[in-house]
Parts: structure tokens; sequence; C-alpha cells
């Protein structure tokens, strides 16, 4: 991977936000969750696919906070048009986990 300035960080918009609402997404071509995550304030509640069907289940994800990329163009995916990027990391085995705040944090608190 090259390096990238400061400002290009800068420019990428990470915030912590709640999943209020979450489905299975059967129409995906890989196994997916459809979220809808809650940023608070001025972002409000945005839509995102995620491929976590390995830990996670979608009444399990209710009330979770988590963190995600919201100033990329939405994506449409399938029938879905996915508003926000939600960030994990591979596992061992390659299944996404969730990268999350340690401690609760309020809604739409931006990364550092």
């Amino acid at each position: 991977m090259g390096e990238i300035s400061f400002d290009d960080f800068l420019n990428v918009d990470i915030r912590v936000g709640t999943v209020t609402r979450a489905e299975p997404f059967p129409e995906a071509r890989k196994p997916a969750i459809k979220l809808w995550i809650d940023f608070g304030g001025e972002l409000g509640v945005k839509k995102s696919s995620a491929q976590i069907t390995v830990h996670y289940t979608p009444e399990g994800l209710i009330g979770r906070q988590v963190m995600a990329v919201v100033n990329f163009p939405p994506r449409q995916i399938g029938p879905m048009r996915s508003e926000v990027l939600v960030l994990g990391f591979s596992d061992a085995d390659g299944a996404i986990v969730l990268a999350r705040p340690d401690q609760p944090v309020p809604a739409g608190s931006r990364m550092h």
C-alpha cells in the first residue's frame, strides 16, 4: 500500500451509528444483511448492506454501534441502494468482524 497524506485521511468521513433495523438480504449475490443505521443529527438514518452473516444475525445487530464511511457516493446493490460503507476486518477464515468503539459514544461521532 502506498502512503497517503494526512489531508487524504481527513477527507474520509468515518462515523459511529447505531443499528436500528436489520433484515436478511436474500437478493444479494453473497449472503448479506440489510442495515438501517442511525447516525443522529444531520446525517440521520442511512441504509447499508453488509456481508456479515457468519458472525451476526439481524436480531443480534439491533442496538449495536458500528463504524461506517458516510461520504462515499451511494451504490446500488441488487434492489437496495447502500448509502454508507460499514467497516470491519476479516477473521482468520475471511469472515467479517465489525469495527466498533469499545465504549459507547454519541451517534454521529467522527473518528479521529
